[in-house]
């Protein structure tokens, strides 16, 4: 197994529950093929640039380990959440 590092940025307008059941559902994911290190909630963070029309995003890293042919379901799971408004997800040296 690989290890990754996975950032997402969040719609802040949803609310704070939601935030961290999308934070959960994630972890979830990634537990079924690996495992989670570390979450790392940033918070709410200004953006380089509008994304979405927005200005603001909340920001998460997940350090996780995972076999890399789950990081595309990881991925098509990000692409398909509405409030999810961009992703990165990169494998670390070892």
């Amino acid at each position: 197994m690989n290890k990754y590092e996975s950032v997402i940025i969040i719609n802040p307008s949803i609310e704070e529950q939601a935030i961290k059941d999308l934070v959960t559902k994630f972890t979830d994911l990634i537990n079924n093929n690996g495992k989670v290190e570390s979450v790392d909630e940033r918070g709410t963070q200004k953006l380089a640039y509008p994304i979405k029309k927005k200005e603001e995003g909340y920001y998460v890293v997940i350090n996780f380990e995972a076999k890399p042919d789950s990081i595309d379901e990881l991925e098509r799971n990000y692409r398909i959440e509405d409030n999810i408004m961009k992703f990165i997800v990169v494998r670390k040296e070892k």
